[in-house]
């Protein structure tokens, strides 16, 4: 292939977890670092969550996406539909459609994690239900952007 063969990229394509707002709404440190606001993508979105030792991310499920999970540093348990599921640097989690979740960090590190949900949801409201109380009720939801 060459040069004159390959499409142009004409948009953002590149965001850093640090040019983006933090969202605590549901409990940790959670940044949508790619979304259809950040860089027009259509088919999904996703970023990094840091979780400090003994924090969590509240219970809820999305009724329109997988999410999938992937832990780069410490000590996490999500817990699926009540079943709890250990997770440690380098593991990869799927939490299928519908399927209440729910993350802690057992460890005694702040654990990262690097997130994606696809495909999007009809309206970015619809995208997340919770099922118990937030963390932060006053934060907005993550600004995600897209939909109808």
């Amino acid at each position: 292939m060459t040069d004159t063969d390959r499409t142009s990229i004409t948009r953002t394509v590149k965001v850093s977890a640090g040019q983006v707002e933090a969202n605590t709404r549901r409990g940790g440190d959670m940044r949508v670092t790619l979304s259809p606001k950040t860089v027009g993508c259509t088919s999904g979105f996703g970023g990094t969550l840091s979780l400090a030792p003994g924090d969590h991310v509240t219970e809820h499920y999305h009724p329109y996406s997988e999410e999938f999970l992937h832990v780069t540093t410490g000590e996490l348990e999500m817990t699926l539909d009540g079943r709890p599921v250990r997770l440690t640097a380098g593991d990869s989690l799927l939490v299928p459609i519908g399927v209440r979740h729910r993350l802690v960090n057992t460890g005694t590190e702040t654990a990262g994690c690097v997130f994606h949900l696809s495909p999007l949801a009809p309206r970015p409201e619809l995208g997340h239900v919770d099922t118990e109380a937030v963390r932060n009720p006053e934060a907005a939801n993550p600004r995600v952007g897209g939909g109808t």
